[in-house]
Parts: C-alpha cells; structure tokens; sequence
C-alpha cells in the first residue's frame, strides 16, 4: 500500500510547546518541532478519520534561531493581556511521514481503498495543503512543498547528537486508542546529524492523564464518498 509522503515545511515563526500549558501566561517555545505539530500540519495537507498519520523523522536544515516578542494574547474573561513570547525564527524542515488505517473505526471499513487516499494527500500537498498550515499555532503560518527527505545540506548534518531532555510527544485521543480518556505522552527527544526520529505513540513510556473524553461518531453513508465527490477545487 502506497502510504508514505516526504514534505518541505518552512516558515518565518514557530512556536512549539506543551499544549497543556497555552492556557496563558508566557511562553518559549521548544528548540524542535513536536511530534503532534506535525500531526497537525499533515492533517492540514490530507486528512480522513479513515486514516492516522504517524510522522517517521523530521530533519532540521536551518540553524535553531529565537527571537522574543510582546504579544497581546486573549484572555478567558475577554479582552487581551500583554505577554512575552519566544518564537524560533527562520524555520524549515524535511519531514517523512505514512498513514495507517484507523483500526478503531470499524464503520469505515468500505473507506479503506488502497490509492484512494495516498492520491488525494499527494494532490494536497502539491498544492500547498487543504487547510492553512500552521507551526505550532495560528499566529505562525507554514508552508509545505514536495520533496526528497534527505536531500540538500542540512545545518546540523555534522553534528552527531544533540539531547533535549523530556519533550512532549503527543495526544493520546479515543478515536486513535479506543480508549474513553486523553492523555498527554512525553518522549527524551536526540537528534542524530540534523535527523529526529520519532518513536511511535504506543512506545512512548512517559504518559500523563489529562480527562475522560470519548471519541466522535461518523456515520458512514455520510463520510463514504466517491473520489470525484471528495476533491474540492483549491
């Protein structure tokens, strides 16, 4: 089954951290994307509840820059309050990702239509994803392309390994586990000569309960589309 996509990520500002923590105050973000920042941003280019994506390697290619900026963010009782961020600069990526069958949606078994999918995601992306990309968060847009992972000099590609401690991972959600909770997981993030490979959800050892939550129903005569009536003109 065709289900791999290399992709060019790049963008002025990002902004990555613990989702957990956006909830106010000041932030800075990591040094590095996160696993589910990239989730997101594959979701932006293709996504079904058919499929998950799961993100293999990402390779850094610029140097990590940051640069610190007021901000006013809003705030829950309305209004904004005034706040520093710390923004990485001058962004690009490589990153190498696939999707897998959703094997909790059973309802969506007539989805799973080898090629269906891997063509529509490489259509996508060829024309810059279905939804804006963003790194991180909405106030740092993105920008994707096609390409070779590995190709190209990478800044850190001489630098056999660079540690940065206990970093996010990701979402555990009910839709991708069959499990009524979401927890937040956490991974020691290493890159390898520019390269961070990213372990899968389910071997992420540091795990964090957050809430109960139960997943959405699809019904399936309502997401089961043929592919002419699927493609929207960009």
């Amino acid at each position: 089954m065709k289900n791999e996509i290399h992709f060019r990520l790049w963008g002025r500002y990002a902004l990555f951290t613990d989702p957990v923590t956006k909830t106010g105050g000041e932030k800075c973000s990591y040094h590095v994307p996160t696993y589910e920042a990239i989730k997101g941003v594959l979701k932006s280019i293709y996504w079904k509840p058919t499929i998950i994506w799961h993100v293999d390697k990402v390779r850094i290619m610029k140097p990590l820059q940051t640069q610190t900026k007021g901000t006013k963010p809003l705030v829950w009782g309305g209004g904004n309050s005034l706040a520093i961020y710390t923004f990485l600069h001058d962004v690009e990526y490589q990153v190498a990702a696939h999707f897998e069958w959703n094997e909790y949606r059973p309802e969506l078994t007539q989805d799973r239509i080898d090629g269906k999918h891997y063509s529509m995601a490489k259509r996508h992306l060829e024309r810059g994803g279905r939804q804006d990309i963003f790194l991180g968060t909405r106030d740092c847009q993105g920008y994707v392309e096609p390409c070779t992972f590995g190709e190209g000099d990478g800044h850190y590609d001489n630098i056999p390994e660079l540690g940065f401690g206990l970093m996010f991972h990701g979402f555990d959600y009910p839709d991708e586990t069959g499990k009524n909770e979401l927890c937040s997981r956490f991974w020691r993030a290493v890159m390898c000569k520019g390269v961070l490979t990213f372990p899968r959800p389910e071997a992420c050892e540091a795990r964090r309960f957050i809430r109960a939550m139960s997943r959405k129903e699809f019904e399936e005569d309502r997401n089961i589309k043929p592919v002419e009536l699927e493609e929207v003109p960009l």
